[in-house]
């Protein structure tokens, strides 16, 4: 027997792949996936001989359903109701509000509420920052005025000029007493040994998300922390696309302009960025945090905008940020206003936004003409020509690269956060958003929005079909691609 499988070395081989292949091909079909998906993995584990189990491995397996990231893990049942009772209070006082935007807006409010329990609060006073340099200047600013304790989660923390700057902020935050806390992306971050080792040694608590190593790659390379939080003493929040790297300062000599949107956020909504911070801070560290007072603070807040918190992930029940984002589609009058660096949306969002347009809903949406990526441009293009059939107008940012992801509807509702409009992001990526429901902010984005468009260039739909073939051609076959990119 031996001797007949080394002198058909191969044919064994192939024998047991399409064994191995045969086993993961019952198990998809037994889970009702996705039937697009399904028959995508099947062909290419019957066609791709080896490459379809890589494949399958790398990209194939749904962890919401498996429940490879349970919060159950993180915390135990009793804290999870401890915290959720401390910052869902709010929800009470919504019950009779004579406020129009709540009501215009309901489902919106409700469906997160349901499913991920978290509440619109409006104690709140938020700042929306444009491009880098606002961003960091204001953070800053309110990082220095740290009292207690600072918590930080970002996709991308580089030891670059603006990353040592901020390393040297938190360095000497730690040593005046104040608790610093970091999580980075390890795939998307590009921290140096001597910035890791100058927090450590400074007594900030560093951690790297999910770290890639060979034995592991194939759980964890396709489930990265997109997420940018910042918290400070429980009381000021920050959330958005901005990342801590240096092509975000948008210097004199710089060949590439970054166009992009964050946002401040003062009162009750921090409450939820903490929640998250802490969920996947225990995710990583195992360490059981003591929920203190200091990170929950009484705020008293001159303002009162609305602002709900979504997070979504691998370790949510449901893709809550897609499903918002849906709702908020579908429950538009008059117009919606969205900006996206990567338009790569599922047949859900795509839908929604075709039907709105047909429907008389005013839609425009801004990407990037160049981008940082060619095969996401590529995937990207490749929606347009549908899009433009049903009326959706698609505006090419000219200035440089457009990396906000916002959206603004009907003069009452915008969305600040860092969830691309594609599979990705709905899907794979730890995403969160900031929902505001407030007539002055939304004003204040949709001032930005048409300024924005000055920037743009229009696409009608017969100078898009008249395309090169070629480039046809190249659009196609990224998009077969869409899932992963």
């Amino acid at each position: 027997m031996l001797e007949y499988l080394e002198e058909n070395i191969w044919i064994s081989l192939l024998v047991l792949n399409y064994l191995i292949a045969l086993g993961i091909i019952m198990f998809i079909v037994m889970h009702n996936r996705n039937p697009t998906k399904t028959i995508a993995f099947i062909l290419a584990l019957v066609a791709l001989p080896f490459i379809g189990i890589l494949i399958y491995i790398f990209f194939g397996q749904e962890y919401r359903k498996t429940k490879f990231y349970k919060r159950e893990e993180i915390y135990s049942h009793d804290r999870i109701k401890k915290w959720e009772k401390k910052f869902l209070l709010e929800r009470d006082k919504l019950n009779g509000t004579d406020n129009p935007i709540f009501t215009k807006k309901s489902k919106i409010i409700n469906l997160l509420q349901n499913n991920q329990k978290t509440p619109v609060t409006v104690n709140n006073k938020v700042k929306i920052l444009w491009n880098g340099n606002n961003k960091f200047k204001s953070l800053f600013e309110d990082l220095k005025k740290a009292e207690d304790h600072i918590h930080l989660e970002y996709y991308i923390f580089n030891s670059d000029e603006i990353g040592t700057q901020l390393i040297d902020i938190l360095c000497d935050k730690s040593r005046e007493g104040v608790s610093v806390k970091v999580s980075y992306d390890y795939l998307g971050s590009e921290m140096s040994n001597k910035g890791l080792k100058k927090m450590k040694e400074a007594g900030v608590e560093v951690c790297s998300f999910q770290p890639v190593w060979f034995k592991n790659l194939h759980r964890k390379v396709n489930y990265r922390n997109h997420r940018k939080i910042v918290v400070i003493d429980g009381k000021v929040g920050y959330v958005g696309g901005i990342n801590i790297c240096d092509f975000y300062l948008n210097k004199e000599d710089s060949d590439f302009f970054w166009r992009d949107t964050h946002s401040r956020i003062e009162g009750e909504a921090v409450k939820a960025l903490q929640t998250q911070f802490l969920y996947t801070w225990n995710f990583l560290t195992e360490e059981e945090i003591e929920v203190k007072d200091e990170y929950y603070p009484e705020v008293e807040i001159d303002a009162n905008v609305a602002v709900q918190i979504a997070a979504s992930g691998p370790d949510t029940d449901y893709p809550n940020i897609m499903e918002a984002v849906l709702m908020a589609i579908n429950t538009a009058d008059k117009y919606i206003y969205i900006t996206t660096p990567y338009f790569i949306p599922n047949e859900e969002i795509l839908t929604a936004l075709c039907t709105a347009s047909r429907s008389g809903v005013e839609v425009k949406i801004i990407i990037p003409r160049k981008g940082d990526s060619w095969v996401a441009r590529h995937a990207t293009n490749s929606f347009v020509e549908q899009v433009l059939e049903s009326g959706v107008e698609i505006f090419h940012y000219e200035k440089g690269m457009v990396h906000a992801k916002t959206m603004v509807i009907d003069d009452c509702f915008a969305t600040v956060g860092t969830c691309n409009m594609d599979h990705r992001s709905f899907l794979l990526n730890f995403e969160i958003n900031a929902l505001i429901y407030d007539e002055g902010i939304a004003a204040e984005m949709l001032k930005q929005y048409l300024a924005d468009l000055e920037e743009c260039s229009p696409n009608s739909l017969e100078q898009w079909r008249h395309r090169s073939p070629f480039r046809k051609i190249k659009e196609s076959f990224w998009r077969l691609w869409a899932p992963l990119l």
